[in-house]
C-alpha cells in the first residue's frame, strides 16, 4: 500500500523501521530557523533524517537576471534529486515528512517529491504532537541512510510564474488562492511581510484552517465542502503564500479531498512584491 497524502502516527510506527521507508523531519521556524535542527538533534522519530527548509528545499534567491525569486524559491532539480539520494530515498521508497506545525513544513517536502515524479510520499497528520500523544518514542541518535539511487520522473505537479499571473490579471480566468494569516494577506505584518498586501483579485485561505484543533487534517467532506468555496475548479486555482512554502499545505488539502488539479506559484508573495511594478491590493 502507498501513502500519498497523510499518515497516521499509528500506521507509521508499524513500518518506520522497514528498509523501504524513508521518514524526513522537516521542522523549521521561519524567526528562528536553527530550531528545527535543535529539536531534531534533541528527540525525532527513529532513524528520520533532516530536511533543513532554507537549504535543503530551496535554492538561491537571485535569478542569472540579478531578479529576485522569493525567499523559499525552489532549488535545481537535479540538487534535490541527491539530496533525497543523500537520505537514502529509492525509486520505491515510501518517504513520509512530519513537522510540528500541523504540516506547515512537511508539505514542502510532500509537493516536492511530487514535482520530481514520485508519489509515495505522505505527510504525518499531526506532526510530532500526534506521534508522542500515541505514546510513541523518540530518538536522539544521528544515524544516516545507505545512498539511495532515486531518479526524477515525470512531473506529478505545475507551476506558474510571476509574468503568468501577470498575464492572467489582464483577463482573470483563474483564481489565486493565498495561504497566509489574514493580517498578513490584508498587509498588517511588517515583521514577515515588509511590503504588505495582497496580489489584487486573491482570495484568502489560511493554511491552519485546514486543521482541527488538534493540529490534524480536517475530514474529507469538511475540507470538499469549504474548499468549494475557494475552488470550485482547481484545475484554474492557483496556490501562493509567502514564499511557496504554506501553499503546499493547501494544496495537500486539496489532494486530500479529492480535488486535485491547482498549480503552485513558487515565488509567492516574497517575490511579486520585490518588483514595484506589479500591482498590489491591501485590506
Amino acid at each position: 500500500m502507498r501513502y500519498t497524502t497523510l499518515i497516521s502516527a499509528a500506521d507509521l510506527a508499524q513500518h518506520v523501521l522497514q528498509p523501504d521507508w524513508v521518514v524526513v523531519d522537516c521542522r523549521h521556524d521561519l524567526v528562528y530557523p536553527d530550531a528545527g535542527r535543535l529539536a531534531y538533534e534533541a528527540g525525532h522519530i527513529p532513524h528520520a533524517q533532516f530536511a533543513y527548509l532554507d537549504w535543503d528545499l530551496a535554492g538561491g534567491k537571485t535569478a542569472p537576471d540579478g531578479s529576485f525569486r522569493g525567499r523559499h524559491p525552489l532549488p535545481d532539480q537535479a540538487f534535490f534529486v541527491e539530496m533525497l539520494r543523500r537520505w537514502g530515498v529509492n525509486q520505491h521508497s515510501q518517504v513520509v515528512a512530519y513537522d510540528a506545525h500541523g504540516g506547515m513544513f512537511a508539505a514542502r517536502l510532500w509537493w516536492m517529491l511530487r514535482w520530481v515524479g514520485h508519489d509515495a510520499v505522505a505527510v504525518l497528520d499531526g506532526g510530532v504532537p500526534a506521534w508522542t500523544g500515541a505514546g510513541l518514542w523518540l530518538s536522539a541518535e544521528l544515524k544516516g541512510r545507505l545512498r539511495g539511487d532515486f531518479t526524477a520522473k515525470a512531473s506529478l505537479v505545475t507551476t506558474v510564474s510571476a509574468a503568468d499571473i501577470l498575464a492572467d490579471l489582464k483577463q482573470p480566468a483563474r483564481q489565486i488562492i493565498d495561504a497566509r494569516s489574514p493580517d498578513r494577506f490584508r498587509g498588517e505584518n511588517e515583521t514577515l511581510d515588509p511590503v504588505g498586501g495582497h496580489i489584487p483579485g486573491a482570495k484568502n485561505r489560511f493554511f491552519k484552517d485546514n486543521l482541527q484543533e488538534n493540529g490534524c487534517f480536517k475530514p474529507v467532506w469538511q475540507l470538499q465542502e469549504e474548499w468549494r468555496e475557494f475552488a470550485a475548479s482547481p484545475a484554474k486555482a492557483i496556490m501562493q503564500c509567502g514564499s511557496g512554502v504554506t501553499a503546499c499545505h493547501n494544496l495537500l488539502a486539496l489532494e486530500v479531498a479529492g480535488m486535485p488539479g491547482a498549480a503552485l506559484y513558487p515565488g509567492s508573495w516574497s517575490e511579486w512584491c520585490a518588483d514595484p511594478k506589479r500591482p498590489v491590493e491591501k485590506g
